[in-house]
Parts: C-alpha cells; structure tokens; sequence
C-alpha cells in the first residue's frame, strides 16, 4: 500500500500527506477501515492476554498467580475490551472499507466526522486501561457493572471507566450516523435499497440499533455518575432507588448490543457463502426481512437476563415467549445459508471455512441460548459457566469467525495482493479446533453448578478446567498466526488476479479490483437525461 495520498483542503488545494499525517488527519474512508482494524487487533491482542491470565489462574484448584480483587479487574476489562474494542470496531472498520464500494459512492457521507469517530476510541481504551496502573485499581464489577457494586463498592476509578464508557458510545453513534447517511443518500443510480448487498443492509440496521441503544448506556452511566458523586439514589435502595433498575436499564441496552455484534457478520457470512458456492444467496428478500425482524425483536427481549430478579409471572412468560420467537428469523437465516450451498458448486477457500464453520457453531449459541430463554431452566443455568459458553459460541465462533472470514475474503481487495492460502488454512484449522476444547467443555461444568466470575472452583471441575486453559492459550497463540500472515499478504503476497476469486469468473459473481461487487446485487443504470 502507498504511503503517500493525495489530500485538498475545502478550497480545493491538492498536496501530498506523508507518514504520521495522512493517518492522523485522513478523511479517506479505506484509511479509516484500516485504522479501526488495526486497532481492533492492537485490542485482540491486549483483551486475550486478559483472558488468558483468567485461564491460567482457572488451571487448576486454588489460587496460583493472581489475586481475587485482579482476577475481578481482569475479567471485568477482559468483556469490556471484547465487546467495545475488539468486536464492534472490527465492524466499523470493515463498514468503512466496503459500503462505500459497495453502493458505488467515492466515500462515506461526512469524512472528518469519520476521522473523529475513529480517533475517539483510543482515547476512550487509553482511560480504560489506565484505570489498572492506578493506586485504587481498575473496575472490577464484571462487564455488565450491576449496581449497588459499581456505585456504592467501586474503586475511585469508576469515575474514569463512565468517561471511557461515554467516549466510546459517542464514537458509536457518530460512527452509526455517518454509515446511515452514506447508505441512503449516495447510493450509485438505479441500486435500490432491496438491490443493496447484504452486508450493506445488516450495517443499515446495526446501525440504527446503535442510534437507539447508545444513549440508554450512557444515561445508565451517568445516573452511576450522579449516584456516586451527587448524592442521588437512582440505585441505592436505603435512599427509596432499586438496584433491579439498574439491571432494566443496561440491558435495555444491553441486549440489543449482542444483536449490534452479530449482525454485520450476517451480512459478511452471506457474501462468502454465494461466492464460493457459486450461487446467488437463496432467499434474499427473506434475508432482509429476518434481519430486519431481529432487530426490532431485539428490543423486547431485554428481561430474559433477569428472570431471576423475582419479576411477576406474567413478566417471565412474556419474555420467555418473545426470546424464542428471534429462534425464527434466525433459523430463517441458516436455513437460507445452507440452501445457498446445497448443490453450489462450493470450494473450500479460508474465508468459506470461516464461513461453514460460523454457521455450524454459531448454531449450537443459537441452541444454548433457547435452552436460557426457558425460565425454570433458566434459574439453574444463571451465573454459572453454561451462560458463559453460549454467548462465547455467539461472540467467538461467531463475531470474531465472522470478522475473519471477511477480512480473508476481502484482503485481496484491500491490498493488491492474495494471502498464503496455507497458512490461511491452518490458521481455520488451528482457531476451530482450539475454540471447540475452549468454549464446548463450558456448558458441562456450567450444568454441573460451576459459578461464573470467580478465581476459585470444587475439584470436580478441574480436569474440565484443564482442558478449556489449554484451548484458550492454543487460541490465543493462533491469533499471532493471522497477524503473520496478514503483514505477508501485504508485504510479500503475490498480486491478486483481475478476478480474486480465481474460480468464479465463469459464474458472474467474482468483484474485481476496480469493480463494485458482484452482478446480482444491482445493475448501475446509466443516468436518462
């Protein structure tokens, strides 16, 4: 890749932005969708090097290496860093690459205000992270930060974690209006909204969900702000508050988030599979509508976290009911994925591995997330290690497989240059393996009453232990692998062919490298004067 750009002021002044400058100060959108995945794998690296000290704490019975009050930091920084810092911008990053090539506009609708949603986010970890080289210590209330724990027990820097909570957010939301702007306003002539990749549309609606769900965080941070700093008691139950709010409000938030984080891999997940399934994706319409259709389910689901609140039974039904009912469009959604492979003429390129193997497990959270969703079951599974496993199979193999799966698809496009298609495979190989012995020995020990959130376990569960720490540095270490081979797609990888996906061509679904994407999505009708 280049390192000089060609950049104009407003008045149309044209000069060349070298080195430090072009990334601090580029409105380009490919820049920028560069820079948040980077960063995104900057906090891959950081937030697994959490979970691993969590898993080698969790070995073996007994406390061996860190402390109870720092295995609470860990695990609390560990969630907040996946979610906020690895996921989500992995998402924006790859939004900012490709909707604009996809829809055939020069780039995103407001370009300084891309810049700054990027540049926020550094700032918003570096607070967050401080906080652990701080005398008091970082917030170690858990990701999801319950109240009365993070308000009336919480170290002093739970003032640093809402500023951090509310820079992150911000970013969110400037980064979400941007993508909405881009997408209904520059479309190419004649690609209307049911002519609009998939991915596109799932970021249309994520985006959105983010618009909405943003500032209800950071209204539950600010009334956290005002608990502990004005003497308000939106919380505290002896000032006439309730705790319970707490929960009501953050996942409010909460749930539709989950949704936030799955969707845009919906979208990438759909594009593999036609491509190395040489078929248009089955059932396109019923695609956007089941997205559509998660989505807004996503907002009345919120109590099934907490069923074991006491809520009235009425309550419980109807959460009960409104959870399965997303098992619907979802199914929806692997149905279609898997009648756009059958009888495709499919290959087994990394990124359809990724793909085959996101469909696969991210089924099984799927599944485990129903067997949550039945309230008497629910009270058994609560706070133990089987809630821990199902939304680590929605976030791992699924999010995180689904990130994968597009930057193997899309780094030919991004760079000029293919991957190692070797090191690509062994790298699937490797993850798949190693996020099965991780994630799947979980729900057993979670059955058999194994607590989630703590630095100490009963023997019973130590040979299961054993296996998930080992999975979990095998993972880890893996992800060093992608590194590798991603810096030798850029630095050494042998160019790209005019039609990436070599294979392709005869069918019409390749996109090439200076192409919008492929034939089915929509036709660029020339303008009738």
């Amino acid at each position: 890749m280049s390192t000089i750009v060609e950049t104009h002021d407003d008045h149309g002044h044209h000069g060349p932005a070298k080195g430090l400058t072009r990334w601090l100060f580029t409105t380009n959108h490919k820049d920028i969708g560069t820079l948040y995945l980077w960063f995104s794998f900057l906090m891959l690296f950081i937030g697994g090097t959490m979970a691993m000290v969590i898993r080698a704490e969790l070995f073996e019975p007994g406390l061996q290496i860190i402390q109870p009050e720092f295995f609470n930091q860990m695990t609390t920084n560990h969630g907040l860093i996946m979610v906020f810092g690895v996921i989500m911008p992995a998402f924006v990053g790859l939004a900012n690459w490709m909707i604009p090539m996809q829809i055939g506009a020069p780039d995103m609708a407001l370009p300084r205000l891309n810049n700054l949603s990027f540049w926020l986010l550094p700032m918003a970890f570096g607070i967050l992270i401080s906080t652990l080289f701080m005398d008091a210590g970082g917030p170690n209330f858990g990701w999801t930060f319950y109240a009365p724990l993070s308000t009336t027990y919480a170290p002093d820097t739970v003032t640093f974690f809402i500023f951090s909570i509310h820079v992150m957010g911000a970013s969110s939301i400037l980064g979400s209006i941007n993508i909405i702007t881009t997408i209904l306003n520059m479309r190419a002539p004649g690609m209307t909204l049911m002519k609009m990749p998939l991915f596109v549309w799932s970021w249309l609606i994520t985006a959105y969900l983010l618009i909405a769900v943003m500032p209800v965080l950071a209204g539950t941070v600010t009334m956290m702000l005002m608990d502990i700093h004005f003497g308000t008691s939106f919380f505290n139950a002896a000032g006439g508050g309730d705790p319970v709010l707490f929960q009501h409000i953050f996942w409010f938030f909460g749930h539709p988030e989950v949704y936030i984080m799955i969707l845009p891999a919906f979208g990438i997940v759909s594009h593999v599979i036609e491509t190395f399934s040489r078929k248009p994706i089955f059932g396109y319409t019923s695609m956007v509508y089941a997205l559509t259709s998660i989505a807004i389910l996503s907002f009345v689901v919120w109590a099934h976290h907490m069923f074991t609140v006491g809520m009235p039974l009425a309550g419980e039904l109807f959460f009960m009911y409104s959870t399965m009912l997303i098992a619907i469009p979802t199914g929806v959604k692997v149905f279609n994925w898997v009648a756009t492979m059958f009888k495709g003429s499919i290959s087994f390129e990394t990124p359809m591995l990724f793909a085959i193997a996101f469909v696969a497990l991210f089924t099984i959270g799927g599944f485990s997330g129903l067997m949550l969703a039945i309230v008497p079951a629910d009270f058994q599974y609560h706070d133990t290690y089987f809630v821990v496993a199902h939304f680590h199979y929605v976030l791992v193999p699924g999010s995180l497989f689904g990130i994968f799966a597009g930057v193997y698809y899309w780094i030919p496009k991004w760079t000029g240059n293919m991957y190692d298609e070797t090191l690509g495979k062994l790298h699937f190989w490797l993850s798949f393996i190693s996020v099965n012995l991780t994630f799947f020995p979980m729900h057993f020990v979670g059955l058999a009453g194994m607590p989630r959130r703590y630095p100490d376990y009963a023997l019973q569960f130590a040979d299961f232990n054993a296996m998930v720490s080992v999975g979990a540095f095998i993972f880890g270490f893996t992800q060093l692998l992608l590194l590798f081979i991603v810096i030798k797609a850029i630095r050494t990888g042998k160019k790209a062919s005019h039609e990436v996906w070599e294979d392709t061509k005869d069918w019409g679904l390749e996109w090439t490298l200076d192409s919008p994407p492929s034939y089915h999505t929509f036709t660029v009708q020339p303008e009738v004067k």
